[in-house]
């Protein structure tokens, strides 16, 4: 048996023992892994049955699908038969059980290993995990999906499953410097998920390039048809107005580069007016989102609360206190903020909006995710995103540039990614460990 694990589109990565000797190694300090998932032996065994496993179902390299090999790092909200889901918590992984994920399905029929359950905040909120920034431990890799983009960054896996709410793909792709893809609210099937907030939950993924990533959303989305590369370059428009303001200084300023640096490598950039009302479309956002959290945790939370940490329990009592009159207006207002973007982005004539995908590089310290500010409106519409690895701040870490496309328009928005990114000041790997 071949028993090299291969990077998405087909190219060696590691030897099996390479991959693992590798998680154990980098993984005692990042902690990117849930560590009671599984024992070191354990993932070694189980991997080496499933590297067996699809070698025996597509012998012949020629006929082997678009994941074949390629170990995965699935979010410990994402339920994996024959692994546990605790989401980040502390409650027993038998009160989280329940039939394995859509998503993973997904992954197994395309030949994907699964390489193990990576951390997240707990249940994707807010309390942050053990994970560490692989560019620098004192600093967050960002959340909630943490483990996805600090194992992707690390080099422990080439893919990840992350999910997002409000920036929880996007802003740890930007402080680990690596590719993160939001899709279209939807696109990848949640079943199997432990809920935050369902009107905007959305699996997305972490890779090392637009390519990568794109080769596994290709097999995850529905409906998923090959953008066909017309030559055109999109055009792109700047938010201008108190979203954008929103960014820190250091993060406006590198973004200005951004843009130089395109208009310079022949893209058109428009600034154009949006989000007027920036403070009350936040508010929506977390009306809803609250609301529908405390109802997914409701039993839960009942059964288990003393469980709960204090920021997740905080989150579930702040939806309890929400009225279903102010959560249908919350519902009512999103809907006519989806219809002012829309509206905005036909008036500057856009084919993709471009802004930082976070405030800044990641903050100093584990007592926080950081700020998903710089996500919000595009998870609130529901509208695919994309964060691409653009060079590092003054004090040496990563920063993104997010890009943000109409629904529906996956395929389009990550083939455009591709000269984007490639006209990115570079963000290199972490240093060596």
């Amino acid at each position: 048996m071949d028993t090299w694990t291969y990077a998405p589109g087909g190219g060696p990565f590691a030897t099996l023992d390479e991959l693992c000797d590798r998680i154990d190694t980098l993984d005692a300090d990042l902690h990117a892994f849930v560590a009671d998932c599984e024992t070191s032996e354990e993932r070694r065994v189980r991997l080496a049955a499933e590297l067996r496993a699809v070698h025996e179902r597509w012998p012949d390299p020629r006929a082997r699908p678009a994941l074949f090999g390629v170990a995965v790092g699935v979010k410990d909200i994402v339920r994996v038969d024959g692994l546990p889901t605790r989401a980040g918590s502390h409650l027993p992984a038998a009160a989280l059980a329940g039939a394995q994920a859509a998503v993973v399905d997904r992954l197994r029929a395309a030949g994907a290993l699964v390489a193990g359950k990576t951390v997240t905040a707990e249940f994707a909120i807010l309390a942050p995990g053990p994970t560490r920034n692989p560019h620098h431990p004192a600093h967050t890799p960002g959340g909630s999906s943490s483990g996805s983009a600090a194992a992707v960054a690390a080099g422990m896996v080439p893919l990840a499953i992350g999910t997002q709410t409000v920036g929880s793909v996007i802003r740890p792709a930007a402080y680990c410097g690596v590719v993160g893809f939001k899709p279209t609210a939807a696109r990848i099937p949640v079943d199997g998920v432990v809920p935050n907030a369902p009107t905007y939950d959305t699996l997305g993924l972490h890779g090392p390039t637009p390519e990568a990533v794109e080769t596994a959303a290709s097999v995850l989305c529905d409906g998923w048809r090959p953008a066909e590369d017309t030559g055109r370059r999109p055009v792109l428009a700047v938010p201008e107005g108190p979203y954008l303001e929103r960014a820190g200084t250091e993060a406006r300023d590198a973004f200005e580069r951004h843009v130089a640096a395109l208009r310079e490598g022949g893209f058109t950039v428009r600034r154009a007016p949006a989000f007027a009302d920036f403070e009350q479309d936040v508010a929506d956002l977390f009306t809803v989102n609250r609301y529908e959290a405390a109802r997914s945790h409701a039993e839960w939370f009942e059964e288990y609360g003393p469980l709960y940490r204090e920021e997740t329990a905080a989150v579930v009592r702040q939806g309890r206190a929400i009225t279903r009159t102010e959560y249908e207006e919350g519902l009512r207002r999103r809907d006519a903020f989806r219809a002012r973007l829309a509206a905005a982005t036909d008036a500057a004539g856009a084919d993709l909006w471009i802004s930082p995908a976070a405030t800044g590089p990641a903050p100093r310290g584990l007592a926080t995710t950081g700020s998903s500010i710089m996500c919000l409106p595009w998870s609130s519409a529901g509208w695919p995103s994309v964060s691409v690895p653009a060079g590092r701040a003054a004090n040496g870490l990563p920063l993104g540039l997010q890009l943000a496309a109409r629904p529906g328009s996956d395929e389009l928005l990550l083939r455009r990614a591709r000269p984007i990114a490639a006209l990115m000041p570079p963000t290199g790997p972490p240093p060596a460990r």
